[in-house]
């Protein structure tokens, strides 16, 4: 067996579980989870449709490029969300398919990472858990850079060490940030991408959840965006991760891509046909017809804001939380133990959530997720309401 398999550590869910453990709840109350992620409104019915008209295509080998169809639909996309010009972000070199960022983020790093070399994947802390496995399973050393509400829940780049950054291999971003919904402005990332330069690093940006936010005048930008603004016509060390999960509640459709540094995605389609995960061509061709349109990613929008105004309504007499930049999670301050806090809840009201804990690491006796919790609000505009009124009877 991988001896780095005994370096991963259990994943939040197996700790909430074991947390939950005989906490029964006696009161009655009908379970409501805010603990997944997982989002809950309705998939769109044309994608599903384009899903059946297509189930013919089940006979045929899918190739791991993908189809050229696919790839120019999102260079499309990227265009018209990102302010690439037209013709910069070239389908066959630029854009890769593939089954959801998930395995796509896990799969990058062990491309790029080189053994061997002392070398640190980098990552905000809390995080997602990809990060942190994809890392040990490369051979590399993860490190965490705090985000704290002092810092508006970003990590604070400037205050990095120079010898932190001539180690770095990969450094992930995640924008808007899970657990935290923080966005890392367009200025950071141009100095980011400075950084890279000067230090030889890849910046991974995770942006699945960048479709979700509040303002549509003003839709968050991107690494591309920054790309774009900056010239850098060859995306050179710039990798993006983009899913129809989020955006077009399509978790089970497992479809994303990867945009950017033509070099690095000529690598990493060679690791990926030797990694054996092309996406079926049903999948890609419902996957066109959802990078297609944007109508129905206003109306999922619509949906989040109605259910964030309603529970930030129930929440701010008695809680410390603010609405965040994107995503669907908030981050609440409950103060003292979130574990505990977590586990008394489910006992009491019949809610999960996750403790923040749980999405972070110890860094020097530190843990930035602890005395919060992650609360994602993904299920139906009534059952937010109903678990927000319950944590508020609880904490009050």
């Amino acid at each position: 067996m991988n001896d780095a398999l005994n370096q991963l550590q259990p994943y939040p869910f197996e700790k909430l579980r074991k947390l939950l453990a005989g906490a029964e709840h006696s009161g009655g109350l009908r379970h409501i989870a805010l603990s997944i992620g997982e989002p809950k409104h309705a998939s769109p019915e044309f994608v599903a449709q384009a899903l059946r008209d297509n189930l013919a295509q089940m006979a045929v080998y899918p190739t791991t490029a993908g189809l050229p169809a696919l790839r120019e639909a999102i260079a499309g996309w990227c265009e018209r969300r990102f302010g690439v010009a037209p013709g910069l972000l070239d389908p066959a070199r630029h854009v890769l398919p593939v089954n959801g960022t998930r395995e796509a983020l896990f799969s990058f790093v062990q491309t790029v990472v080189q053994r061997g070399r002392d070398g640190l994947v980098v990552s905000p802390n809390p995080f997602y858990q990809i990060y942190e496995g994809a890392a040990l399973l490369a051979g590399a050393e993860p490190y965490y850079l705090p985000c704290l509400a002092s810092h508006g829940f970003n990590p604070d780049f400037d205050a990095v060490p120079a010898e932190i950054w001539q180690r770095c291999q990969v450094l992930f971003l995640c924008s808007p940030g899970n657990p935290t919904g923080a966005l890392v402005p367009l200025a950071t990332l141009k100095k980011l991408i400075a950084l890279a330069d000067e230090h030889g690093f890849i910046i991974a940006s995770d942006e699945c959840y960048s479709e979700l936010y509040f303002d549509e005048a003003s839709p968050p930008p991107g690494l591309l965006t920054a790309c774009a603004e900056l010239g850098r016509d060859d995306f050179k060390r710039c990798v993006v991760f983009h899913s129809l999960s989020k955006r077009s509640n399509l978790p089970g459709l497992r479809s994303g891509f990867v945009a950017g540094d033509a070099d690095i995605l000529k690598g990493y389609l060679l690791y990926r046909t030797y990694h054996g995960c092309a996406m079926p061509v049903q999948t890609q061709l419902a996957s066109i017809a959802a990078w297609n349109d944007e109508q129905h990613v206003r109306e999922n929008r619509d949906l989040y804001r109605a259910k964030f105004d309603a529970v930030l309504d129930i929440f701010s007499p008695v809680l410390d939380v603010q609405r965040p930049d994107g995503s669907f999670y908030l981050w609440p301050n409950v103060g003292g133990d979130d574990a505990q806090f977590c586990r008394e809840l489910f006992q009491q009201q019949h809610v999960t959530v996750v403790p923040g804990s749980y999405l972070s690491r110890d860094v020097q006796g530190v843990n930035p997720g602890a005395g919060r919790v992650r609360m994602a609000l993904v299920a139906s505009l009534a059952e937010c309401v109903e678990g927000a009124q319950r944590i508020r009877a609880f904490v009050s």
